[in-house]
């Protein structure tokens, strides 16, 4: 018995040697021995994160938030969140909910965090900055978990806002200003919000036809046969639309109307609108309202805009949109999935918005624009122009206007006939859209002589009393490139102040050609002084920098070497030579007042609204043309020959005229079609009495005409200004127009 113990012994021995278990010293005992147990491996505990990762995700969410990256949002969240909610629907509840409350921006603020174990919170402030209410504060408590090896949001959208957790939703009523009103510089509107009265016809109940016809014909300033045309192929049971009108011409003819409402004429439809002067005054520059375009919508949405607003699409309309447009208020409020209301989270009053005064004087504007279109509607052949007439001492738009013109109406989308006449003035080879008198860029023609008599004194070159001898001819470019003057066997000698009184090309041809030889640049240098090539800086209307060429303009732009030519036709404005009428008046508004180049403003003054005081329109300035006192005032001289001595080229025109004038005659060539007719001056030239009695010492106004592809500034351009000068000083008849 004992020795089968022992053998079972050395057995287990053995098979525990071979299993690699170290044993005891054997011992000299009859005992069976008791083994120590095999030791056990102990996991090592998983590392929890720092507290400092917890908060950093729930900080990184809201920063994305900040930064309107809501995917980036959506990736912080945990697992079991993402299971509950897709990308999609959390990203367009957040866009829901922040679009309905018009935020603008969102802010955060971490107040605290803490951690334990693989669960944290995190305490965070957000604002919403919104456009309809002002700011929303909330303070939110974030609970985050640790899984799958990081942190992430868990996720409801109370994190949204509070008010919203259980499926809450928003709703904004909200609660926009009227537009405000476009005036004159006394006040008189240009373009107000008010009611327009839409007239309509259904054939087939009209009684008495000729006497129907013959009531709307003065309302809608129609013939009776073109409102009978409207509905001519209409059904007799068609409402027919015929027409719009202002509420205050509906109060006018109201009882002349009445007997036929219901007898053919349906009952009038009053609606909101943009109505304008009676007269329709500067549409180029009051510009027009409109639904926001689709390419823009998304920006206008970001300033709180619903998107199916109409806006200032041109113009002082679009310029001013910020002031015009006040400041929109509502009520925020939450209402359950039911529909019913839950509670208010914000509201706010609406600001008024702010007016904007020009400084167009309304029936100034209105004699301009009637004087303009008379011209060019009697002139002999089809043309267009343009005309501008500016305080010297301010840089102020007296006037403004460009011919053809448009009816600012057409952009009304209710006009009944809108489409159709917006049609036609779009396809119109005429161009009516275009603002010609900032947006034209035409050579200077001989205009540009007063920048070639600057630039000759400036080079050192010469005085104004510097000899020149005229024999009609010149041919410093070589004998294949002589140039001819305008008058037939030259002006003779002239001192380059009576060149400027006799309009001499060689003589301004030959001071280009001097001053380039001695430096290239000198000249391009001084006309850029003179505001040319670049805009002027106005605000509220689009305008095109012109063309000043230069060695470098020429290399950068066309790729060819700047050639002695280029200076000689610059020189009387031609060549690559592009002005603006704007850049003109602009200049002569500078001669005319010692040398200081205003910018050109058509903002007077903004209105009170929105808890603002009335605001006057700073009077800028541009720079100074660079002439001395003394050449300035021979240049003056000049300018007033031009209009006053027996060489002058436009004494013919102004002979008899009160008020002295001076300025300049411009014929441009523009090959292959006939020359633009041009003049720029300013007036009173001296001492004038008004009819009031009060003296006026000092220049006033300048005013600048073009007509395009009409001929002579002497004979087309200058009796046009002359009727404006003579309408602003009160001065009746005009002088008639020479053709």
């Amino acid at each position: 018995m004992r020795k089968n113990r022992v053998m079972l012994l050395l057995l287990f021995l053995l098979a525990a040697c071979g299993q690699g278990v170290r044993l005891p010293v054997p011992q000299d005992t009859s005992d069976i021995v008791t083994l120590p147990p095999p030791p056990t491996h102990t996991p090592i505990p998983t590392e929890i994160p720092t507290r400092e990762d917890a908060s950093g995700i729930g900080v990184a969410f809201f920063k994305a938030w900040e930064y309107s990256d809501l995917l980036g949002m959506y990736s912080l969240l945990a697992p079991q969140s993402q299971a509950v909610v897709n990308s999609t629907a959390f990203v367009s509840r957040y866009q829901e909910a922040m679009d309905t409350a018009t935020v603008r921006a969102v802010y955060s603020q971490m107040l605290s965090a803490t951690q334990e174990g693989n669960q944290a919170e995190m305490a965070v402030r957000v604002t919403w900055q919104t456009n309809a209410v002002g700011d929303i504060v909330r303070d939110l408590t974030v609970p985050l978990v640790y899984d799958n090896g990081r942190w992430g949001i868990i996720w409801d959208e109370g994190l949204i806002l509070p008010e919203l957790a259980g499926g809450n939703r928003l709703v904004l009523d909200d609660r926009l200003p009227a537009r405000a009103n476009i005036y004159d510089v006394q006040g008189r509107a240009l373009a107000y919000q008010g009611t327009m009265i839409g007239l309509g016809v259904i054939p087939g109940q009209i009684q008495d036809e000729p006497g129907l016809l013959n009531t709307l014909s003065p309302i809608l300033n129609k013939t009776p046969e073109e409102i009978k045309e409207s509905y001519a192929a209409a059904l007799p049971n068609w409402y027919v639309p015929i027409g719009d009108v202002p509420e205050a011409v509906m109060q006018q003819y109201v009882n002349t109307l009445q007997p036929y409402i219901g007898q053919g004429l349906a009952e009038p439809k009053p609606r909101l609108a943009r109505i304008f002067s009676e007269t329709g005054a500067a549409p180029h520059l009051v510009g027009h309202t409109g639904f926001i375009p689709a390419e823009v919508v998304e920006t206008y949405k970001a300033q709180g805009y619903r998107g199916d607003e109409q806006v200032g699409l041109d113009g002082i309309e679009l310029w001013g949109e910020d002031y015009l447009n006040g400041v929109r208020g509502g009520t925020l409020t939450v209402i359950g999935p039911n529909g019913e209301f839950v509670a208010t989270v914000a509201e706010a009053a609406p600001k008024q918005a702010r007016s904007i005064y020009t400084t167009l004087d309304l029936d100034l504007q209105t004699a301009v624009e009637q004087i303009l279109a008379n011209a060019i509607d009697t002139f002999p052949v089809d043309t267009a122009g343009a005309a501008i007439v500016m305080d010297v001492n301010t840089g102020k738009i007296l006037a403004m206007a460009s011919y053809p013109d448009f009816d600012p109406t057409i952009y009304d989308a209710a006009r009944p006939d809108a489409p159709v006449a917006l049609g036609q003035v779009y396809s119109d080879p005429a161009r009516p859209l275009l603002n010609r008198a900032t947006q034209g860029q035409y050579p200077a023609g001989s205009l540009f002589k007063v920048v070639t008599f600057t630039a000759a004194m400036n080079s050192g070159l010469y005085t104004p009393s510097s000899a020149y001898y005229s024999s009609g001819t010149w041919s410093r470019l070589g004998e294949n490139f002589v140039k001819v003057d305008w008058l037939q066997g030259g002006h003779g000698t002239v001192s380059y102040q009576a060149a400027i009184t006799v309009s001499c090309n060689s003589c301004f041809y030959d001071a280009a050609f001097e001053m380039n030889n001695v430096n290239p640049n000198h000249f391009p240098d001084i006309a850029k002084q003179f505001g040319l090539g670049q805009p002027t800086g106005i605000i509220g209307v689009a305008e095109a920098p012109g063309t000043i060429p230069s060695p470098t303009w020429k290399e950068e732009t066309l790729g060819e070497v700047w050639l002695p030519g280029d200076a000689v036709n610059m020189g009387i404005g031609q060549g690559y030579v592009q002005v603006t009428p704007l850049q003109i008046v602009t200049i002569f508004s500078a001669i005319a007042n010692g040398g200081t180049l205003y910018q050109p403003t058509l903002v007077d003054r903004l209105g009170a609204g929105g808890g603002a005081p009335e605001e006057p329109f700073p009077v800028q300035v541009n720079g100074e043309i660079p002439i001395s006192a003394n050449d300035l005032a021979a240049l003056r001289q000049g300018l007033y020959d031009v209009t006053h001595s027996g060489r002058g080229t436009a004494t013919f025109i102004f002979d008899g005229l009160s008020v002295p004038v001076a300025g300049k005659t411009g014929t441009a060539e523009d090959p292959p079609r006939t020359t633009h007719a041009w003049f720029a001056g300013y007036a009173p030239a001296g001492p004038y009495t008004k009819p009031d009695g009060t003296t006026v010492n000092e220049p006033e106004i300048a005013v600048v005409v073009i007509v395009e592809n009409a001929g002579e500034g002497s004979g087309v351009a200058a009796p046009i200004v002359r009727q404006i000068i003579e309408r602003y000083f009160g001065i009746t008849p005009l002088t008639p127009l020479p053709w």
